[in-house]
C-alpha cells in the first residue's frame, strides 16, 4: 500500500509576494519577466490550493487574469502592449521587494512598547544679574508693582442708586383700603378694572396681593369665572334670592 503524499503549502499575504516567491526561486529576471515560466508556476500554485480545499482570495484570481494577459499579448504581432503591461508589473514587484526588506529592517531593530525619554537637559544660569537699566525706569517699574488701577466710574456712587432711590413703593395696605372703598361704592368691582391705568409694576404686585389678603380674610369672594369681586354680603343675599 503507497503512502499518501503530503506536502506543505507556503502561505503568502497576496499575489505579489508569490510572483516576488516564484522569482527568487526560479531564478528570474526581475526587469525582464519570462512571463510564460511564472504564469505557469503561478497557475500551479493555485492549482495545489484549490486540490487542499484552500479559499482563494479574488486578489490571487485577479493576478492570474492578469499574468494571462499579459501572454496573451506577446503573442500578438505587436507585442509592444505586452512589453508595457510587463514593466508595470516589474515595477510594481520591485517596490514591493524593497517594502518587504525595510519592514524586515524595522523589524529587527523594534523594541516593543519600550518608551525612551530624553534625560533633562541641565540649563546653565548665572545667579548675577547683569543688564544695566536707566534708574528712573527700575523706579516706575518698582511704584507700578504696588498700585492696582481701577477703572473710573462714568457716574459716582449716589448716581447708581439714584433710580432706586427714586422709584416709588406701594404697599399692600394702600391697595386694600382702595378695594375696599370702590367696593362700599359700587358692591361689585369688575377684577380687570383694578388694573385699569397701572403701568408701574410694583402697584400691579401690591393690588394683586391685595386682592388675596382680603380673599383670604374672608372679606370678600371672588365670582367662579375670575372676572369680579364683591363683599361676602353680597354673595349671601344673592343665594338667598
Amino acid at each position: 500500500m503507497m503512502n499518501k503524499i503530503s506536502f506543505k503549502l507556503e502561505i503568502f499575504e497576496g499575489p505579489l509576494d508569490l510572483l516576488l516567491h516564484l522569482v527568487s526561486k526560479h531564478k528570474l529576471d526581475i526587469n525582464d519577466i519570462e512571463i510564460t515560466v511564472l504564469l505557469e508556476q503561478y497557475l500551479l500554485y493555485l492549482d495545489q490550493c484549490a486540490e487542499h480545499d484552500l479559499e482563494l482570495a479574488g486578489e490571487f484570481l485577479e493576478m492570474a487574469a492578469r499574468l494571462i494577459y499579459i501572454k496573451t499579448l506577446s503573442l500578438l504581432p505587436a507585442p509592444e502592449e505586452a512589453e508595457e503591461e510587463k514593466k508595470e508589473l516589474s515595477g510594481a514587484l520591485i517596490e514591493y521587494a524593497l517594502c518587504k526588506k525595510t519592514a524586515e529592517a524595522l523589524a529587527k531593530i523594534f523594541c516593543g512598547n519600550e518608551i525612551f525619554v530624553r534625560k533633562q537637559a541641565k540649563i546653565k544660569t548665572e545667579a548675577v544679574y547683569k543688564r544695566k537699566h536707566d534708574p528712573s525706569i527700575l523706579v516706575a517699574a518698582f511704584n507700578n508693582i504696588s498700585l492696582k488701577k481701577l477703572p473710573v466710574a462714568e457716574t459716582g456712587p449716589d448716581d447708581r442708586f439714584k433710580v432706586i432711590v427714586k422709584h416709588k413703593m406701594y404697599s399692600v395696605t394702600t391697595k386694600v383700603i382702595y378695594i375696599l372703598k370702590q367696593l362700599y361704592r359700587t358692591g361689585t368691582a369688575d377684577m380687570e378694572g383694578l388694573y385699569d391705568n397701572i403701568t408701574d409694576r410694583s402697584e400691579r404686585v401690591a393690588t394683586f396681593l391685595a386682592v388675596l389678603e382680603l380673599t383670604k380674610s374672608g372679606r370678600i369672594y371672588i365670582s367662579d369665572d375670575n372676572t369680579t369681586i364683591s363683599f361676602i354680603g353680597k354673595r349671601k343675599e344673592r343665594k338667598s334670592s
